[in-house]
């Protein structure tokens, strides 16, 4: 028998109707390549192997400010220095120089990454879905979290399915 690798009393069943993703859990990620404002490629394919958490975000997004914050103190502060793990903030269609501007008003020093037209966001969420979303995956390449808003409880959740991937 094979484990999945996280406990099955994390694992998300239904994700809300209202959430509006298009993919559902327990579905590959997406193939899509990123840039970061550093100019960095990042591919999908390079993040196999890896446990990883894409926060779509927004300079505007006033919801993504009040998450951000925790996302660097609980998660990025935590394990940035695991080879298994990758953060990405995946930012929607905003210039380089704003999106470096905004993570030094939040701050944050997790890697943000670009997304023209929200190529990137739109594999994940419907067309006008808003942003202030994360998605998590296991190291096999397949979501086995998503969020939406800032839920305290639910970002609690979030935080021990990476912990329980990562062990």
């Amino acid at each position: 028998m094979m484990s999945l690798g996280y406990s099955v009393a994390f694992a998300q069943k239904e994700i809300p109707a209202d959430y509006a993703y298009i993919i559902k859990i327990g579905q590959q990620i997406p193939d899509f390549s990123m840039t970061t404002t550093n100019g960095k490629t990042v591919r999908t394919t390079d993040l196999k192997g890896k446990v990883v958490m894409l926060q779509f975000t927004a300079s505007w997004c006033g919801v993504c400010r009040k998450e951000m914050p925790h996302i660097e103190a609980d998660i990025w502060k935590k394990y940035k220095d695991n080879p298994n793990f990758a953060l990405f903030g995946i930012d929607l269609d905003e210039p380089v120089e704003k999106v470096r501007e905004f993570a030094k008003q939040i701050p944050v020093t997790y890697p943000l990454a670009l997304d023209p037209k929200g190529e990137i966001f739109y594999q994940f969420a419907e067309k006008g879905a808003g942003v202030t979303r994360n998605v998590i995956v296991d190291k096999s390449g397949k979501i086995v979290f998503m969020t939406r808003l800032y839920k305290d409880e639910e970002f609690q959740k979030m935080k021990k399915v990476i912990a329980e991937l990562l062990k």
